[in-house]
């Protein structure tokens, strides 16, 4: 006891050099060590303006530079919880002091609402929270959401080769978002999104309490699954379900452009990637290139993923989509693990702990949307797109194919409703280097255009979008201020139907939402 009041007391004296910066600040900072639950020291896991190393920790999990200008609002203070306790003193101290939380786990978050608020607020980052404890006997692990994608991927691969988990491509995301806004990636098919193979969770609730899947209710653990976790707590851990793959996947990347017929292909993809064998996933990614004759033209890559071997999926394409013309040469056997490095465009025979890197601060600008296709869009629409798209500079479209197990899982089942009748997704990205405000517009302009010119073919009633996919323009509450109605807008564009249990959810864990962003979940 008598160690425990000395270290609070030195903690004390510490905080002395802020206390005359910002009277919120200094209360929120000397209620932290104040904490039973603080057993662990929390003050070399708090960063201010004041502390040299506050910029580097504020931009090493930044993935987006649209919010990393020295207009983008800065938090008080960071805390980088060091134990899940640090957690929980965080969110019971920024209670009682009137101060917003952001919790960042990847900094993935498109619209930066992970590390950016219009009011007062403390970042709590998750990053230092990345322990993976895998159990193949039980076909299960526990994963903390400081984790990255590829730091799970490699240590499931460390402990067996013939185990997986359908999560997405880009190593560097970090576990929190992705999984709890329903991620997926090219096992979709086969196995379905991250939150259909949770078993269960921790979370720190409004009042600082640590929950399991028991103690919180099947109605909360089935809103963190899909319903993004950011607006009922902070989640600290998942329990997931690992999944049988075989010694051997096989992948492969075919480009065709324009003048290749890949107008005729990518129009016969719409009818056959969602209908294929579930083991199968082909991506349709649209981008744009120089032709030989340097000439600006369309290019689609036709990235594909196959849980077995070439020799089995070469015939079964070329009797179901001849058109791309899939041959032994294009395809590339390899471990599980192996292929998740190639969906993260790095080339064949990376070492597989790249997938253990964490690179520090945003590499690009860039703007995403996102869309729902439940119809086949005809040739000549494809067609205008691309005539689109030649007018514009760095966009492109990545369409991804459901079918198999998404179309088998009930949209109630979890949060994310976006399940049978779709034949795909789409992705819109513009990105770019270059800094001004007038580039900023132009971008922006160019996806927008984009999105606009596709609303005949895609989801209305309402135009459908994909959570992970953030997307502020499609309704947003600003200023600390939350309108149902508002939320109610966008709400029905990520949820559907499911909104509305979302919200009754709120009101149970959080009725004075304190857990909330732009685009949270209100309370009514």
């Amino acid at each position: 006891m008598k160690v425990r009041v000395l270290f609070v007391l030195s903690v004390l004296s510490l905080l002395v050099s802020w206390t005359t910066s910002d009277p919120v600040l200094t209360g929120f900072l000397q209620c932290l060590p104040k904490q039973p639950q603080s057993a662990y020291p929390i003050f070399e896991a708090i960063y201010t303006h004041e502390n040299t190393s506050f910029q580097s920790v504020l931009l090493g999990y930044i993935r987006n530079r649209r919010y990393s200008t020295l207009a983008t609002p800065k938090p008080l203070a960071i805390v980088t919880a060091l134990h899940e306790s640090h957690v929980q003193a965080t969110v019971i101290c920024a209670k009682q002091h009137g101060l917003q939380i952001r919790s960042r786990s990847g900094g993935h978050d498109y619209e930066g609402l992970s590390y950016v608020s219009d009011v007062p607020f403390i970042i709590l980052d998750m990053f230092n929270l990345r322990s993976i404890d895998i159990d193949v006997a039980d076909e299960s692990a526990w994963v903390q959401t400081g984790a990255t994608i590829g730091e799970l991927y490699y240590e499931i691969a460390n402990k067996s080769k013939v185990h997986g988990f359908p999560a997405g491509a880009c190593p560097t995301v970090g576990i929190g978002g992705h999984f709890s806004g329903g991620g997926y990636g090219p096992m979709m098919r086969k196995y379905g999104l991250t939150v259909d193979n949770i078993e269960d969770a921790k979370l720190v609730n409004v009042n600082g309490t640590i929950l399991d899947r028991n103690s919180m209710g099947e109605d909360l653990f089935w809103a963190i699954r899909g319903g993004g976790g950011a607006s009922f707590g902070v989640i600290l851990s998942w329990k997931i379900r690992l999944l049988p793959v075989p010694a051997n996947v096989t992948v492969f990347n075919v480009k065709r452009t324009w003048e290749q017929d890949a107008l005729n292909v990518i129009y016969k993809w719409q009818y056959v990637a969602p209908k294929l064998l579930d083991e199968i996933f082909i991506r349709a990614i649209t981008r744009l290139k120089n032709s030989t004759e340097g000439k600006k033209t369309v290019e689609v890559s036709f990235v594909g993923l196959f849980l077995g071997q070439r020799d089995k999926l070469v015939p079964l394409m070329n009797e179901s989509f001849p058109e791309l013309g899939l041959q032994l040469r294009d395809c590339f056997e390899m471990s599980w693990v192996e292929s998740t490095l190639f969906w993260a465009d790095q080339p064949i025979g990376t070492p597989i702990n790249f997938l253990l890197n964490r690179p520090q601060g945003p590499p690009n600008f860039f703007k995403s949307k996102s869309d729902y296709v439940k119809e086949p869009i005809p040739k000549q629409g494809i067609e205008s797109i691309w005539q689109m798209m030649l007018k514009m500079d760095k966009v492109l479209m990545q369409w991804n194919p459901y079918g198999g197990r998404m179309s088998m899982i009930p949209e109630w089942e979890t949060p994310f409703p976006h399940r049978d009748g779709n034949l795909f997704l789409i992705q819109y990205v513009t990105y770019w280097v270059e800094e001004g405000d007038e580039t900023l517009k132009q971008h922006l302009g160019f996806v927008r255009k984009l999105y606009e010119g596709m609303t005949l073919y895609v989801s209305k009633s309402p135009r459908e979008a994909f959570q992970n996919y953030r997307d502020l323009d499609i309704g947003a509450n600003r200023q600390n201020h939350t309108e149902f109605e508002t939320a109610k807008v966008y709400g029905s564009k990520y949820f559907k139907g499911n909104f509305d249990r979302l919200v009754r959810v709120k009101v149970m864990v959080d009725p004075y939402n304190f857990f909330k962003n732009e685009q949270s979940i209100p309370p009514r």
